[in-house]
């Protein structure tokens, strides 16, 4: 065998073995949605702030929640530190999600409701800036919290897909701005 030929079909077994493992990674089984939380913008929002939402000892639909999300999707919390400024983020799977915020909804009671929304679309894509109020219990009056959840849409034609949803409490960076309903 030519030398030039086993040096190549060593680099492609050495590169199949290093590739390997990331193909292998467990790709999220993601459930089959209703159709009617996803044929629109306003759905797929609403099913996002209704799934989360209820009263302590309540147990949420988590399937129905993933059902939501792009395979590739990311949730991704941040804040700022008010006695030093820095800021920063995270980012988490839905499924992740469902482990760390899952328990805490539950145990607490948690409602969040949309107050007020900016959106954007262009062809297949949106981007929503959705104005939230959080309570623990839907008899609440005031909230105990707000903040905006930044929303990635994506239609594929047949149904549509959250990519992403970025959100900043208004405890971590001041008051809202007028033009987001604050």
């Amino acid at each position: 065998m030519p030398r030039s030929l086993a040096a190549y079909l060593t680099l492609f077994a050495f590169a199949f073995l290093l590739l390997v493992p990331a193909y292998a990674q467990e790709t999220p089984v993601i459930p089959e949605a209703d159709p009617a939380d996803v044929e629109s913008v306003d759905a797929i929002i609403a099913a996002v702030y209704d799934v989360i939402s209820g009263e302590a000892g309540e147990e949420r639909n988590w399937d129905r929640f993933l059902s939501l999300f792009h395979a590739d999707a990311k949730l991704i919390p941040s804040g700022c530190n008010p006695q030093n400024g820095q800021c920063g983020l995270r980012f988490i799977t839905p499924a992740e999600y469902v482990d760390l915020a899952g328990p805490v909804l539950m145990a607490d009671g948690f409602f969040e409701t949309e107050r007020h929304r900016v959106e954007e679309r262009y062809g297949s894509i949106a981007h929503v800036f959705s104005t939230y109020d959080s309570f623990y219990s839907e008899s609440d009056t005031e909230p105990f919290n707000a903040g905006i959840n930044s929303f990635q849409i994506f239609n594929d034609g047949s149904r549509w897909w959250i990519l992403n949803i970025h959100w900043m409490d208004q405890n971590a960076a001041g008051p809202i701005p007028e033009e987001y309903g604050g």
